[in-house]
């Protein structure tokens, strides 16, 4: 090859005109291909990677879409373009347009939050406040759509630019979805698997409508305020302990709190005498035998005190009176979310319905039973 032919050859080369991107950064989501007066030469090589598109936008309108691949662009190449351009035999002369390299690659780890406690309604603890966070992940999936709905004319445009406007759409989104679940308060932590599934089927049409496609969503924690927690807890051991045992327990506690106040000798003296009564009715619970036990003079027999009535409650479903059960039934329905703590109850003796919360023997359901300390002497 003589010196000529090689001077030929590295001219042709260096005019050449490719049009490629190479994304050195992880979080650039569309970049513009900067050219002078944005001017391409015909027959120009567009290079397209994977995880990458090419759209090209002619005076402000979306011509032709490019998936990964090398081109030369041309008049087969580039149909919508030379429609807009009226180029009806092909084209020699450089032409002007606009390229947008959009990333399609998994944009991962994405945090979300919310702002503010989401209200919700709950049978049992009425309304209550929660907060919730997690991670998302999304990629572009319609380019087009992408840049003409969100990117603009944004020269370098970050995943840190619209994921304020993804966050506050699956807040809102969030919110709405747990409020239409409808679920106990203590069951949103447990079933973070199946409403994460859930929320991504509900946000996904939003995703979409811009050009996204929502990848993956995950709760990672639903928290609620302390005291809530607290009323949970002890929910959930009165529903698997006795009743009755536990209220005895509780008060023999707040007694003996009492007794360590300071009040002075009067009223050490008072929790003292009353520590003393309470031990001996506990006593006879725990023991059965210990019990004052009244015997015949004629046969000299046990003879058992006498069994109390048992109390026989009546409650409103639906505007309808509903009964009667006993204690330990009434105490199986709330167990069972039948009745709640706005339920209207009526028994023998009261004057009118009066919701079961006021029910003084009905409020070791909710677990707040327990008398306050004994004021000092």
């Amino acid at each position: 090859m003589g010196i000529f032919d090689k001077i030929k050859e590295k001219l042709s080369n260096e005019f050449i005109d490719i049009i490629e991107w190479l994304d050195y950064t992880d979080d650039t989501i569309c970049y513009r291909f900067e050219r002078y007066q944005n001017e391409i030469k015909n027959e120009a090589k567009l290079i397209v990677r994977e995880g990458q598109t090419a759209v090209f936008v002619n005076e402000g309108q979306i011509a032709d879409v490019f998936t990964p691949g090398t081109y030369t662009l041309n008049t087969q190449n580039l149909p919508i373009l030379a429609t807009l351009k009226g180029w009806k035999y092909g084209f020699n002369s450089p032409f002007k347009a606009e390229v947008y390299f959009v990333n399609t690659t998994l944009f991962t780890d994405e945090k979300w939050g919310t702002k503010n406690p989401i209200t919700l309604s709950d049978e049992r603890f009425g309304l209550v406040e929660i907060r919730a966070f997690g991670t998302y992940a999304f990629k572009v999936n319609d380019a087009g759509k992408f840049l003409k709905d969100i990117v603009g004319t944004d020269n370098n445009f970050t995943n840190y630019e619209i994921n304020e406007h993804l966050k506050s759409l699956i807040a809102t989104r969030f919110a709405d979805t747990v409020g239409e679940a409808n679920l106990p308060i203590e069951l949103y932590a447990a079933n973070a698997t199946e409403l994460s599934e859930t929320c991504k089927e509900v946000m996904q049409p939003d995703f979409n409508s811009v050009g996204i496609s929502l990848e993956k969503f995950f709760i990672e924690n639903v928290s609620m305020p302390e005291e809530l927690k607290k009323e949970i807890f002890e929910y959930s051991r009165i529903d698997k302990l006795d009743l009755d045992k536990l209220t005895k327990f509780k008060t023999a506690k707040a007694i003996e709190a009492a007794a360590k106040n300071e009040g002075g000798t009067a009223g050490a003296g008072m929790g003292m005498g009353m520590g003393f009564v309470l031990a001996q009715q506990m006593g006879g619970l725990m023991n059965p035998q210990m019990n004052p036990q009244q015997t015949t003079p004629q046969t000299g027999g046990v003879v058992p005190p006498p069994i109390p009535p048992s109390i026989q409650y009546y409650y409103a479903v639906d505007g309808q009176q509903a009964g009667p059960v006993n204690f330990d039934q009434l105490k199986s329905l709330f167990a069972g979310r039948k009745v709640n703590k706005e339920t209207l109850i009526w028994k023998q003796g009261m004057a009118n319905w009066s919701p079961l919360k006021e029910v003084e023997e009905l409020k070791v359901f909710l677990g707040r039973n327990t008398p306050p300390p004994l004021p000092p002497q």
